[in-house]
């Protein structure tokens, strides 16, 4: 392991204000593509019918940090992990089940 050197860049204290935020302001405007009326939370937009999104620094106000958010895990704790759906089995085809016959073929002559 090699030693951290001293002067070795620290992360910096965040400046900005911890008091919570207002809720969410519902905007409304144009798609720049293709020109449906779409609503969005304080100025971002993502429009549902041609998949067109805005970019995050467009918004009205600075996004939420993680600490933040009310449904965020306290310190230590994590989420439990969601067990996976269990995929449902084909059924299965019984042997004794009538087999579809297909349509005769028809044998054209060759026109001379």
């Amino acid at each position: 392991m090699t030693p951290r050197p001293h002067g070795a860049h620290l992360p910096e204290e965040r400046t900005e204000s911890t008091v919570p935020l207002s809720p969410p302001e519902l905007t409304e405007a144009e798609c720049r593509r293709c020109g449906t009326y779409i609503a969005g939370l304080d100025g971002r937009y993502a429009c549902g019918v041609c998949g067109w999104v805005n970019d995050h620094s467009e918004g009205h106000r600075r996004l939420p940090r993680a600490d933040e958010d009310p449904d965020r895990p306290l310190k230590g704790r994590r989420r439990p992990k969601r067990l996976p759906e269990p995929v449902p089995e084909p059924e299965p085809v019984p042997e004794s089940a009538p087999v579809p016959e297909s349509a005769p073929e028809t044998v054209s002559e060759p026109v001379s």
